[in-house]
């Protein structure tokens, strides 16, 4: 049975007045036991999200890492190293807007994985198809390109403490949602793609919809069999919306 997962990405928001108040609106949530809960602050608030945090049941990670562990010269990048020593469990990687307006490739999307995995850290594979791309038809051949890279380099074996995230890209902060047949179709591939190297570990594997996921259409989408929880964006910057996310996914 695999347990739901509900991540909530902060992406670059917050200043450290706004993320208190967040945190203690988090903490007076009434979050489902059987759900686990994770948030993605900015890089610059982690240190005071693990404080405030401390002993509660929300995991912290990390919205982004470079591709090589330990320590080096490369300006402005967070090293994975680093980001184990404070405590964090989870790395994001391949986020949409990393690969469309950054300009990562797959390739590099690979390698933050293996990284992340090296470090003893969870990464959350974000894949997902544009608007033009599933408009052509070609959303599952996008996908299993961007699941492929990751394979080639991390094998089967790096799924196994890993979560996969399908996050339409036309979905992501527009208001548009994939209906969940259509969210259920794109997991069910990807969790088929992934039983090709080894059923078990795909059986295990949880996979998020991330793309507009509201209170209003959460649970619906997590009653479908291979959706598995949320990876939410703006909803998980309001605590009363991402709580009752969280809950949807408990039911």
């Amino acid at each position: 049975m695999r347990r739901p997962l509900v991540a909530g990405n902060w992406k670059m928001n917050g200043t450290r007045a706004s993320v208190a108040e967040l945190i203690q609106s988090l903490r007076q949530q009434a979050l489902p036991e059987g759900v686990e809960v994770a948030v993605f602050p900015s890089f610059l608030h982690i240190p005071q999200v693990m404080a405030e945090l401390d002993g509660d049941s929300i995991a912290v990670g990390v919205q982004d890492c470079a591709s090589q562990t330990g320590f080096g010269a490369l300006t402005g990048e967070v090293s994975v190293s680093q980001v184990a020593e404070f405590g964090c469990q989870w790395v994001l990687v391949g986020h949409s807007e990393r690969r469309l307006v950054l300009g990562e490739s797959d390739e590099l999307v690979a390698r933050k994985f293996v990284a992340a995995r090296e470090a003893g850290l969870k990464p959350m594979l974000c894949v997902g198809e544009r608007l033009e791309e599933r408009e052509a038809g070609e959303t599952l051949s996008v996908v299993e390109r961007q699941l492929e890279a990751v394979l080639d380099l991390a094998g089967i074996a790096g799924f196994e403490e890993a979560v996969v995230a399908y996050e339409p890209v036309w979905a992501i902060g527009s208001g548009l949602t994939a209906t969940p047949e259509q969210a259920q179709e794109v997991h069910a591939a990807i969790r088929g793609r992934l039983s090709r190297e080894d059923a078990e570990i795909a059986a295990g594997v949880r996979i998020l919809y991330g793309g507009s996921v509201k209170p209003e259409n959460a649970q619906e989408l997590f009653g479908m069999a291979d959706i598995d929880g949320g990876l939410i964006g703006g909803a998980s910057l309001k605590a009363n919306d991402f709580g009752a996310i969280c809950r949807a996914a408990g039911n």
